[in-house]
C-alpha cells in the first residue's frame, strides 16, 4: 500500500501551493510580440518571485515543481532556495497556446485573446490554438499522478496562467465553465488541499487564491493578466 504523507493532525490531507510566473516582457520596445517560449523574468518579475519565496519559506515545503521553461524556473529558484530543494521540471504544466495571430482577423483578437477563456467548451481552442479540453485532460492527469506520489505533505508548482485556471477549476469541480473567473496575477500564490486515501482523492479545498505576497491589496492591478498580456495584440496590423 502507498503511504501518504498527511498534513498534521490530519489523516490524509497534503497542500499544493500553485504558483504563477513572475513578471516577463511578451513585447520588444517597438511593440512586436516575442517568443513567448523564451521569455524571462523582467526585474518586476524577479522581485514577484523574491516576494513569494520570502512567504514560503517558512513553510516546510517538501518539493518544488516547475513546468520546465525560463520564467517558471526562475520563479521556482528563490522558492527551493531557502528549503535547499531542487528544482524540478514537470512539462505536462506546460501553458496553452494560443494560435496563429495571423489566421485571427483584427476584429476578432479581443474577443479570442483578451477574452478567450470565456469561451471555454469542451469542443472550443484557445484564440485558434491548443484544446481547452486536452490541455484540462493533461494537467489534470498530472496534478493526480503527483497527489498520489508519496513522500510528501507539502509541494510548491510554478505554472502559468491558463494552467492555474484549470486546476483552480478542477478543485472547485466547476469545470472549463469557471476559467475566465480565477484571475491570476504575475507572481500570485494559490493554496489547494486534497484529501487522499489509499490512492483515492476523496475532496478537494481551496484555502486561498491568486495571492500576491509583494502587493496583497492588488493597489494598481487594474487589467486582468489577459488584457496586460494580449492587449498589445489588438493594434498590430
Amino acid at each position: 500500500m502507498t503511504v501518504f504523507t498527511p498534513l498534521a493532525g490530519t489523516a490524509a490531507r497534503r497542500r499544493i501551493y500553485l504558483l504563477r510566473h513572475g513578471h516577463v516582457a511578451y513585447y520588444d520596445p517597438e511593440g512586436r510580440p516575442l517568443n513567448p517560449k523564451l521569455a524571462t523574468l523582467t526585474e518586476r518579475g524577479r522581485e514577484e518571485a523574491r516576494a513569494a519565496g520570502a512567504l514560503l519559506a517558512g513553510v516546510p515545503l517538501d518539493r518544488v515543481l516547475c513546468s520546465g521553461l525560463a520564467r517558471t524556473r526562475q520563479t521556482a529558484e528563490p522558492v527551493a532556495a531557502p528549503h535547499k530543494l531542487p528544482v524540478e521540471e514537470h512539462p505536462a504544466f506546460l501553458e496553452i497556446r494560443a494560435g496563429r495571430l495571423s489566421l485571427v482577423p483584427k476584429e476578432r483578437r479581443e474577443a479570442d485573446y483578451v477574452y478567450g477563456f470565456e469561451a471555454a467548451t469542451e469542443d472550443g481552442r484557445f484564440a485558434g490554438g491548443d484544446s481547452f479540453a486536452a490541455v484540462r485532460d493533461r494537467v489534470v492527469s498530472a496534478i493526480e499522478v503527483l497527489i498520489r506520489q508519496p513522500g510528501w505533505s507539502h509541494l510548491a508548482l510554478v505554472a502559468h496562467d491558463g494552467v492555474n485556471r484549470m486546476l483552480l477549476s478542477w478543485a472547485c469541480g466547476a469545470g472549463l465553465s469557471a476559467l475566465s473567473a480565477f484571475e491570476q496575477d504575475y507572481g500570485c500564490i494559490n493554496i489547494i488541499d486534497v484529501d487522499v486515501t489509499e490512492g483515492r482523492i476523496l475532496r478537494r479545498l481551496i484555502r486561498a487564491v491568486n495571492l500576491t505576497p509583494g502587493n496583497p491589496a492588488k493597489t494598481g492591478l487594474h487589467h486582468s493578466s489577459l488584457e496586460e498580456a494580449f492587449g498589445p495584440l489588438l493594434a498590430l496590423e
